[in-house]
């Protein structure tokens, strides 16, 4: 299921993106969620894509969040519970941390960080290199490269965890999934951190590695010659 709301507008390359990995896609407005004529129990995989739902109104994400939060709890703990999978992109993952979804150390759905204002105080359109992280996310299980490349968009992507208890529990539990990092996998200022993110965090997971959250868009660089310099450099 990629989800979609007013706003969504990464949803058609983010269906491309699981349609060329084998799966087959479906988009549902989360009116249809909400007013039961799609069930999310009928599918294996949640997508919650980028964009700016609902205008970003009073933060990323957030309305949306309390949408799946208030009015979808139920059915989201039972998908849950069966061991299906989640992951949300750029204002997904917004949404996924506003709902308490990401990172739920707790178990109980509440905020435990935020996705705030970037330190450059503007939006951020750039590609920047990600270090993968030893964590539990299934997501990047079998991911080859320990370095990778993608762009980012938003405006709201310092990642920050609520209190500094929370911020070593996402080491120390293996819930740090990719942080920025410069080409050689090294940790670096603006604008190797767009956004000046905690920890240099891009990507987080929750305790069963099964719900995924990242702010750069990997639906975006799928193949060689998306990469701006793929004439120059090849594959």
């Amino acid at each position: 299921m990629i989800l979609r709301a007013a706003g969504t507008n990464c949803d058609e390359e983010t269906a491309f993106a699981f349609e060329k990995a084998g799966a087959k896609t479906e988009a549902v407005h989360i009116n249809q969620l909400v007013s039961g004529e799609k069930e999310l129990k009928n599918y294996q995989i949640l997508a919650i894509p980028g964009g700016f739902t609902y205008g970003d109104d009073i933060a990323s994400g957030r309305i949306l969040a309390n949408e799946l939060k208030y009015k979808l709890e139920d059915e989201l703990i039972r998908f849950i519970k069966k061991g299906k999978l989640i992951i949300g992109i750029c204002n997904g993952f917004q949404i996924l941390v506003k709902a308490g979804l990401l990172p739920n150390l707790s178990g109980e759905f509440k905020m435990e960080a935020t996705l705030t204002l970037n330190d450059s105080a503007r939006f951020e359109d750039r590609w920047v290199y990600l270090k993968k992280a030893d964590s539990k996310c299934i997501w990047t299980l079998t991911a080859r490269e320990e370095i990778i490349y993608l762009p980012v968009a938003h405006a709201e992507g310092k990642f920050i965890a609520r209190d500094e208890n929370i911020r070593k529990l996402l080491d120390s539990e293996g819930l740090v999934v990719f942080r920025y990092a410069d080409k050689d996998g090294n940790p670096g200022t603006y604008p190797v951190n767009p956004n000046g993110s905690a920890d240099n965090i891009a990507g987080i997971c929750d305790q069963t590695g099964r719900i995924f959250g990242l702010m750069p868009h990997p639906e975006r660089h799928i193949s060689f010659t998306q990469h701006p310099r793929w004439t120059r450099q090849g594959q």
